[in-house]
């Protein structure tokens, strides 16, 4: 089956068109504010145009005329207009807000959510830093790109309107020379759209990076400092962050020149606008209240301009993030087609000429497994590292997709199971510890365990020799384990996993290298709890020390991806083959392939 699971695999969304518009469908499901707030946007954008009218009957009617009328009212129509301003302003600020937040609450949401879905080879393709960089940065462009320049471009654009008809009723000759440079405003915006989206690109990919380089300190912090790699560290993050650094200014060059050049253009007409007004004045006399009015709303038009220029590297920016967003939530997740489901199952599993090569490997590290587990059995795996031994224990989850074969639980092939009855079917412990940044008893009861009680959450404790250090802490259950659980012992975690699996009693336990991080006395108790344990369930064992498993009913010996032997501890060491080989090394000569068991 396909391992699709590579961002690059979904669907692209090829027009920059399309992905606004779809930005744009989650700021209207906020539809009533939205409307608030755009009647806001229509009322600032009259507003302005009236700010500017009001300036012809100010100067011709209260200064030149002197007109009763005009010297009562006008400044109570201006009162109006500041007020009317204000107003719109607060509501287009706390309406927009809210529907930004809200895209971005909703954005996370969907990531998060898109996440926990999508198959193990997905992040396995991915960088940590750059799915995280997702969820903040990304996010955040898009909220801008959505909402802040829906904001400009709506309020803005009616604002150039309003004045551009106020100007085109005062004197049309005059405000014709405006379009006159709209050609060549677009050329500049056009050129000006093209840069930001390649620069903005770049900044996503560069945000991406430091966020990897910082995690990757973080979480490596304490061989960082054992192998003095604090230099080089430093110098990776310096160059991440020099590059960041040079493409926000390239970004910051191209709106700083964009911007005085729309506005140079404008000064020009402008410029031409009153030297023609002068000239003609003697044949078309203009009243010094037109001259004015006009010569204001020409430079009133420079700030929504300047507004909209410079929105356009948000928008930029927002195709960019989205395009990056929309290919997660685009891409294919677990696949779940199964409608069968099991209460229980009895335990019983085989393996069916199964193989598996990993997304974009070109070599099979599964061939052809074939091999069948009784319920209540105990199953062994062995082998050098990378014979396959997690991978096949990945497949009986479903971590992971086999290319060809069938795996099947009580006869059901686990592809007709849905994944959650799948799921609940196994119970795992492996040797790279989950913990979480919670209470042990969170970390016991997690997941679909919440709820249980206490009585069985401490059953389960003891039954992992964990409780035995869990009832010294001060806050026992109750206390906070750190991130990844880095508050207690690698023993410790360990006991707390295997805990967890306890306490789920699932039917099939995987247990890969469970034993890995105890000490001598705490593996030999965790191994008598599950030696008893294997008696009620199935139970699939990675094992690198063979003594944890020399009870096991059948081992498995994998080399290169495929089983070389089978059978039990004193068959195969009868046999005097690859698993005899492997005791001698870990026990040295006192074994010889002849025994028939294992010595005390």
């Amino acid at each position: 089956m396909s391992q699709s699971a590579d961002p690059s695999s979904s669907q692209k969304i090829q027009s920059a068109a399309d992905i606004y518009k779809r930005l744009l469908r989650y700021s209207f499901q906020y539809w009533p504010l939205l409307l608030l707030g755009v009647s806001a946007m229509v009322l600032s954008a009259a507003s302005e145009t009236g700010f500017v009218a009001l300036m012809k009957p100010l100067l011709d009617g209260s200064f030149v005329e002197k007109d009763p009328q005009s010297i009562r009212w006008v400044p109570v129509f201006l009162m109006v207009v500041f007020v009317a301003r204000g107003v719109a302003t607060f509501v287009i600020g706390y309406t927009m807000s809210v529907v930004s937040r809200g895209v971005i609450k909703s954005f996370r949401s969907q990531m998060f959510s898109r996440y926990l879905s999508m198959p193990a080879a997905f992040f396995d393709h991915a960088s940590s830093g750059d799915l995280i960089s997702k969820v903040t940065y990304d996010v955040e462009q898009l909220a801008e790109a959505a909402v802040n320049s829906f904001t400009v471009v709506v309020r803005d654009t009616l604002t150039v309107i309003g004045l551009l008809s106020w100007m085109l009723y005062l004197n049309w000759k005059m405000a014709i020379s405006i379009f006159i440079v709209a050609p060549f405003v677009v050329l500049v915006v056009s050129y000006v759209t093209k840069r930001f989206r390649r620069i903005s690109k770049r900044i996503q990919q560069t945000m991406g990076q430091v966020t990897h380089v910082t995690q990757e300190m973080i979480e490596g912090n304490r061989v960082v400092k054992i192998f003095g790699g604090s230099e080089y560290e430093q110098a990776q993050f310096e160059k991440v962050n020099e590059h960041n650094r040079i493409q926000h200014i390239k970004l910051v060059v191209t709106r700083s020149a964009g911007t005085p050049i729309v506005q140079i253009l404008v000064g020009m007409v402008l410029v031409g606008i009153i030297v023609v007004a002068t000239r003609a004045q003697d044949q078309n006399p203009v009243s010094v209240g037109v001259f004015m009015s006009f010569m204001v709303a020409m430079m009133a038009l420079l700030t929504p301009i300047r507004r909209l220029t410079n929105v356009n590297a948000v928008v930029q920016k927002g195709i960019v993030a989205g395009e990056s967003i929309f290919a997660v939530l685009d891409a294919q997740g677990e696949l779940d087609t199964g409608n069968q489901s099991i209460e229980r199952a009895v335990g019983e599993f085989a393996f069916n000429d199964v193989s598996l090569t990993y997304l974009g490997g070109e070599k099979s590290v599964l061939k052809d497994i074939t091999f069948k587990v009784e319920p209540g059995k105990t199953v062994a795996l062995v082998g050098r590292s990378g014979s396959g031994k997690s991978s096949l224990v990945n497949l009986l989850p479903r971590i992971y997709e086999p290319d060809s074969g069938v795996i099947s639980i009580d006869g059901i092939p686990i592809s007709d199971l849905s994944l959650s009855s799948l799921r609940h079917q196994i119970a795992y412990v492996g040797q790279h510890i989950t913990l979480f940044n919670d209470s042990i008893r969170n970390n016991i009861a997690y997941g679909e365990l919440r709820g249980s009680d206490d009585e069985a959450i401490i059953q389960a404790a003891k039954s992992a020799h964990a409780w035995e250090f869990i009832e010294s802490l001060p806050d026992g259950l109750d206390t906070q384990v750190g991130e990844k659980g880095l508050l207690l012992s690698g023993g410790q975690r360990q006991r707390l996993a295997i805990a967890r699996a306890l306490l789920k009693d699932a039917p099939i336990l995987i247990l890969d290298e469970a034993t890995a991080s105890l000490d001598s006395e705490s593996e030999r108790h965790i191994q008598t709890a599950l030696e008893f344990l294997s008696k009620n369930r199935t139970t699939l064992v990675i094992a690198h020390r063979l003594s944890t498993i020399e009870n096991a009913d059948t081992i498995l010996v994998l080399d290169e991806g495929r089983i070389i032997e089978q059978g039990s501890h004193q068959v195969l060491l009868a046999k005097d083959g690859a698993y005899a080989n492997l005791h001698r090394l870990q026990f040295g000569n006192q074994h010889s392939a002849a025994q028939s068991g294992p010595q005390p």
